[in-house]
């Protein structure tokens, strides 16, 4: 077989989740017939029929439904691959990912005030994306929280902090001192499509056994406060997210007997390089309390 081109293969990827042309076509930044095109050249290459069109869009084919993780794996290994070039290319280069409303700066600042010719960069990351991220090698630490995937990663605990319950201000809890599992046995909560991450923060199941009662699935921190200000469930989260300052639609109430989360800095268990070790003692130092010191 002919060596594959990646663009093709990525072309096939993004209409197999677009499921039509026009929208593939212009979340690639491309025409339609030139899209066409690819995928056309693309089925030569393997020799087989990828795709049928229908009045409603695209079906893939089985040769197509067969091809599709492969090559989404393919395109995974090749971005890894270029990553892990451009990396050891750079020995003097450190990306920090963070997620949503957890502070890095204080660690940040000390690595690049102590190596001040290192190119020091920080991106935000969803709650999803912490593994991944490492492992491809788009960054080199996150401060991130628990629970996480930990096989082929270091993970050094920082600090605790208090899950709150979120509402909106009409609901029958808002403005309560604090509430327990009890009080919201039979409340939705939205779901994760992450088995660990999804447990957690529904706790689920409960001390006794029960489930949690089932919400609808998100993919991001911003659709779970939505469902929660327009009354379709509550959310349980991390005191430091301080929701109802920034919406005053909702407020948060302490969760009383539940376990706290832990804020952990995560990095790929074989990195020793010098910036990553220094950063790491710099984020115990800096980090570490942060929650209760307001840094």
């Amino acid at each position: 077989m002919a060596d594959l081109d990646l663009r093709l293969v990525r072309c096939f990827t993004v209409l197999a989740q677009h499921r039509h042309f026009g929208r593939a076509a212009a979340a690639l930044h491309v025409t339609q017939s030139s899209l066409s095109r690819q995928i056309s050249r693309l089925e030569q290459q393997l020799g087989v029929r990828l795709l049928d069109r229908t009045p409603s869009g695209t079906r893939l084919t089985e040769a197509g439904e067969a091809f599709l993780a492969d090559a989404e794996a393919l395109l995974r290994s090749a971005e890894r691959a270029a990553a892990r070039a451009l990396a050891a290319a750079r020995p003097h280069r450190l990306t920090v990912g963070s997620l949503l409303n957890l502070v890095v700066t204080p660690a940040v600042r000390e690595l690049r005030r102590r190596f001040p010719d290192a190119e020091v960069r920080t991106v935000n990351l969803g709650w999803h994306e912490t593994r991944e991220a490492l492992l491809d090698h788009r960054v080199d630490a996150v401060l991130t929280r628990l629970p996480l995937q930990a096989d082929r990663l270091r993970v050094t605990a920082l600090y605790e902090e208090p899950r709150v319950l979120v509402v909106p201000v009409d609901h029958r809890l808002a403005g309560k001192e604090s509430v327990t599992l009890d009080d919201i046995a039979d409340e939705p909560l939205p779901r994760a499509d992450e088995p660990l991450w999804d447990a957690f923060w529904r706790i689920d199941p409960r001390p006794d056994g029960s489930r949690a009662p089932d919400g609808p699935l998100i993919n991001a921190a911003d659709d779970k406060i939505e469902l929660v200000a327009s009354g379709q469930a509550v959310a349980i989260l991390p005191a430091s997210a301080r929701i109802a300052t920034l919406r005053p639609d909702l407020t948060a109430i302490p969760l009383e007997g539940v376990e706290p989360c832990q804020v952990v800095l995560a990095t790929r268990t074989d990195d020793h390089g010098p910036l990553v070790t220094a950063f790491r003692e710099y984020a115990v130092a800096h980090l570490s309390g942060s929650v209760h010191s307001g840094r």
